[in-house]
């Protein structure tokens, strides 16, 4: 969301957010992102809570076609990119069929990203899949008539709770964007206490569960629905 950095510390994992690529494998396809952290900082390098939301909806094997999915908060796109290619279930080839059972993916970012993260986009989507996945300036709280509510089937965001000044208008862009059968999936590393005031204030709205927890990379899932909905995909 905010295009400012996070503290900068020493070692092996500032060495990664500063390199100038990062490269994964998801979904069957190595996928390599381009980063500037000193342009764009938090919004243009790739954060563990993000590899850990990819890696959950793989393992989960959780079914994306033919799903509306939004992502908020996008960054370098790799969680849009990876939601893109496993929303595709057909074999390779089979491109008759992508138009009506494929995710419909829309990647969301503020202006001053929108570039850097469409680059990364078409960069790592073959031809055929590009115009499923949408990029489109979303912030929080703004402009919101030009999404309509409650068209999502899964609203994700990964390591977007970190800034309390923007939380309202995070809760108000959720509830906008959800309706009764929308699932949410927020992947975050708890480092403050104000990242527990914001879990709070979603409760009061959603209901939220923890999914998943990576100890590895001290990284939690959290579900939220609205009223006491448990729908699963």
């Amino acid at each position: 969301m905010a295009l400012v950095p996070y503290e900068e510390g020493g070692g092996w994992a500032a060495r990664q957010l500063h390199s100038p690529s990062a490269t994964f494998h998801f979904a069957s396809r190595t996928i390599r992102l381009q980063q500037d952290w000193r342009r764009l900082g938090v919004a243009a390098v790739v954060w563990d809570a993000a590899v850990v939301l990819c890696a959950y909806l793989e393992m989960e094997n959780i079914d994306l076609r033919d799903r509306s999915v939004i992502e908020l908060g996008a960054g370098t796109g790799l969680l849009g990119i990876v939601v893109t290619l496993l929303g595709t279930k057909e074999p390779p080839g089979v491109r008759a069929l992508y138009s009506t059972c494929c995710a419909r993916v829309t990647i969301t970012d503020r202006a001053a990203a929108l570039e850097f993260l469409e680059s990364n986009v078409q960069a790592n989507l073959p031809p055929e899949l590009r115009p499923r996945a949408v990029v489109k300036e979303l912030t929080w709280g703004k402009d919101l008539d030009n999404f309509s509510p409650g068209a999502y089937d899964l609203i994700l965001g990964a390591d977007i709770v970190y800034l309390e000044e923007t939380f309202a208008e995070l809760l108000q862009t959720l509830e906008h964007l959800c309706s009764e059968r929308t699932v949410i999936l927020l992947s975050c590393r708890i480092r403050y206490e104000r990242d527990l005031k914001f879990l709070k204030m979603l409760r009061e709205r959603f209901s939220v569960s923890e999914v998943h927890y990576d100890s590895s990379k001290d990284v939690h899932i959290y579900k939220a629905q609205r009223g006491g909905r448990k729908d699963d995909f």
